[in-house]
């Protein structure tokens, strides 16, 4: 039988009342009173996306949804469903209006650790700068699952009408296991090994996977943290010793450039929605840029970045040092300029010694 208009108009009275069981049917779903029967998306050239399927009542996303169950948004929903405990109950707790365009471009450009990076053309590399890289991704690898580990920690606490939400912090969790693989695969690929983990490192983290709110977590996590090491990816021309490596940190930069984009969007929308959020962001982002700036002074990834930049040893102090100090004014500017996208301006409460990293608030403002 082909349905071609509203069920609840058809003539079911004469289905039975009981399954052969003798269990009561009701035949609600046949009936649908609430269902938008006939709504069909439009199919873009990219295939059916979830902006496409984003029609009538299903595209809207309350901004206090009713239920906490992990019934679909749009669904009609018996009013006995039981309650899942969901604490992130508000849209702007977890929202940012670019999160289902970001989705779409998480699945479609997801990449192989294992068959996307050309391992077997890695080259022999001389001990020094085969060692700064080892440590390097020895770092990375430390580093890069925190920001798996703290959308797992908040995403179940989210409320399932924010579906899409949730679905793009599953591609960041995917996005990041497959960073820890590809760092810890080169530290180990070239005969090197894993080396030196401090402490500085383990204190930032533990900052940011013990925020209060998901919202302090997301502003450590994507404006902060995530933004540093998006641009030491950015660097990674400089930065990869052979081809194999720049391919590496090439791919890597494209999801960490998608984390970051939700992150500050969240923020700008969360702010917007009220504004009393912006002091717990500060106050926050006062204590998280002490801990980055600590991490930042790290021996062992400092000066292993030194050595690549500066293309061995022997050229640290005349190249490498004066490279790494500009990477660092250009991360901290950057960082300061997310800020202002945020809505969350640092300029004026930043503890940053922005003259001795010599930084020009002007050109934040203009980034």
């Amino acid at each position: 039988m082909t349905l071609t208009a509203d069920p609840a108009q058809a003539n079911y009275d004469n289905l039975p009342t009981e399954s052969p069981l003798g269990a009561p049917l009701d035949w609600k779903w046949l009936k649908g009173a609430k269902s938008e029967w006939g709504v069909r998306p439009k199919i873009g050239p990219r295939g059916l996306t979830m902006l496409d399927i984003a029609t009538g009542s299903y595209g809207v996303v309350p901004d206090n949804p009713v239920h906490r169950s992990m019934a679909p948004r749009g669904a009609d929903i018996d009013p006995d469903t039981p309650d899942m405990g969901y604490i992130l109950n508000k849209k702007s707790d977890v929202w940012a209006e670019n999160v289902v365009e970001l989705y779409e471009e998480a699945v479609a450009r997801q990449w192989s650790a294992t068959r996307d990076i050309p391992w077997s053309e890695l080259p022999e590399l001389p001990n020094d700068i085969e060692h700064a890289m080892c440590q390097v991704c020895t770092t990375l690898t430390e580093i890069e699952m925190i920001a798996a580990d703290l959308p797992a920690k908040w995403m179940w606490r989210m409320n399932h009408d924010f579906l899409e939400a949730k679905m793009f912090l599953c591609t960041q969790i995917m996005d990041e296991a497959r960073h820890a693989e590809v760092f810890r695969k080169r530290a180990l690929a070239n005969g090197g090994g894993l080396l030196m983990s401090r402490g500085s490192s383990e204190g930032l983290l533990r900052t940011i996977i013990e925020a209060k709110s998901y919202t302090q977590a997301t502003a450590l996590l994507h404006l902060l943290g995530e933004g540093f090491i998006l641009d030491i990816f950015r660097m990674g021309e400089l930065i990869a010793p052979s081809h194999v490596e720049k391919r590496m940190f090439r791919m890597a930069m494209q999801d960490e450039a998608r984390h970051v984009a939700y992150g500050t969007m969240h923020i700008r929308y969360a702010v917007e929605q009220d504004p009393d959020v912006a002091e717990e962001i500060h106050e926050a982002l006062d204590h998280g840029e002490a801990v980055l700036t600590a991490f930042g002074t790290n021996q062992d990834f400092g000066s292993a970045l030194a050595v690549l930049l500066g293309g061995g040893v022997e050229h640290v102090e005349t190249k490498g040092f004066a490279l790494q100090a500009d990477m660092q004014r250009k991360q901290f500017t950057s960082y300061l300029a997310r800020c202002e996208r945020a809505g969350i301006s640092r300029l004026h409460r930043t503890k940053l010694p922005l003259d001795l990293l010599g930084i020009d608030p002007d050109t934040v403002l203009a980034n």
